[in-house]
């Protein structure tokens, strides 16, 4: 019998989506084990954020308020004693810029293994085995604990979300705890790009340009028309963000988000194996390119062999039109 604890993260105070495909792997391991799973919120707005990590079947949410802005050392300390005192076989969370700051010091704290980046679970006969993608995606490992406990975060793009199920889960609050590194750190502030468009690793569209793109400002003008045309979330390559054309946080790719849409759509992006690496799990991926022999075409659904400055305007004058009639 294992019993699970999802570490939510939280943003803006209150609850990221994200947090929910990490519910399905704690749901799978607990329902193969026999255990059980519970869920907890921490940060600040965790209150908030537990009313509706309520409704997904945890046997518990329990929350902890830590103000005063993220820093992994002052969270790291309260998960630790949360998941001592709770006797939990695995701790996971998403496998996002916070879980992948966050979780090796929890696995540190608790002289656990890290297991980061999973996309696959499996259970036979009580024993837990994890699939984790090496390799830009071309391999694949599968690894099991050999401590008492597993630290896990999971790969969002490769579970479903979980979806509210019966009645509202107890919640309950825990002490904050607190440690010598945490003391010695201060949060001075975030930096953050606010947009109305979603998520980049939430999104059910993504539309992503490439370096053929040439500029910031055709970004603007060619590129995000069309992302707003689709209600989409915009998505760059390595290439174009190393230009300077956008910020970083649009990357897609091995080092930058990992992300599978209903549809992405990869405009003057050649498929270098990084960037597949980041998107070939999308449910379909349309590719324009001037190049027929560019990678991308090897995974797409549907190619479209042009030049990117006539055919994307036309692209986006169609969806306008099939949009305002449907």
């Amino acid at each position: 019998m294992t019993d699970v604890l999802v570490v939510a993260e939280l943003i803006d105070g209150g609850l990221r989506r994200n947090t929910l495909t990490a519910v399905t792997l704690a749901k799978q391991v607990a329902s193969g084990t026999g255990g059980a799973f519970d869920i907890l919120s921490i940060g600040a707005g965790a209150k908030k954020a537990a009313e509706e990590l309520a409704k997904y079947g945890a046997r518990k949410v329990f929350t902890a308020e830590v103000a005063g802005g993220y820093l992994a050392e002052k969270i790291a300390p309260t998960v630790a004693e949360v998941a001592k005192k709770g006797g939990y076989g695995v701790v996971t969370t998403v496998a996002s810029t916070y879980g992948k700051d966050l979780m090796p010091r929890v696995a540190a704290k608790l002289s656990a293994a890290n297991i980061s980046d999973i996309s696959g679970a499996t259970v036979d006969g009580g024993a837990v085995s994890y699939k984790r993608p090496m390799y830009a995606g071309n391999v694949f490992g599968y690894v099991q604990a050999t401590t008492p406990v597993a630290v896990v975060s999971v790969r969002q793009s490769e579970f479903e979300s979980a979806a509210p199920s019966g009645a509202a889960s107890p919640v309950e609050d825990v002490a904050v705890a607190s440690d010598a590194a945490a003391s010695r750190i201060e949060f001075v502030g975030l930096e953050s790009q606010k947009s109305t468009r979603p998520e980049l690793g939430d999104a059910a569209i993504v539309v992503s340009g490439g370096r053929a793109l040439k500029s910031s400002e055709n970004f603007k003008t060619v590129l995000e028309p069309l992302v707003d045309a689709f209600g989409a979330a915009m998505g760059a390559s390595r290439a174009a963000c190393d230009a300077g054309y956008v910020p970083n946080d649009l990357q897609v790719g091995q080092t930058g988000k990992v992300v599978a849409p209903r549809l992405y759509v990869a405009v003057g992006i050649s498929g270098a194996i990084q960037h597949l690496a980041g998107m070939k799990n999308s449910k379909t991926i349309v590719a324009i390119n001037k190049d027929p022999e560019a990678p991308i075409f090897q995974v797409a659904d549907y190619g479209l062999v042009a030049d990117l400055f006539k055919a994307v305007p036309e692209l986006t004058e169609a969806v306008k039109k099939v949009r305002a009639e449907g």
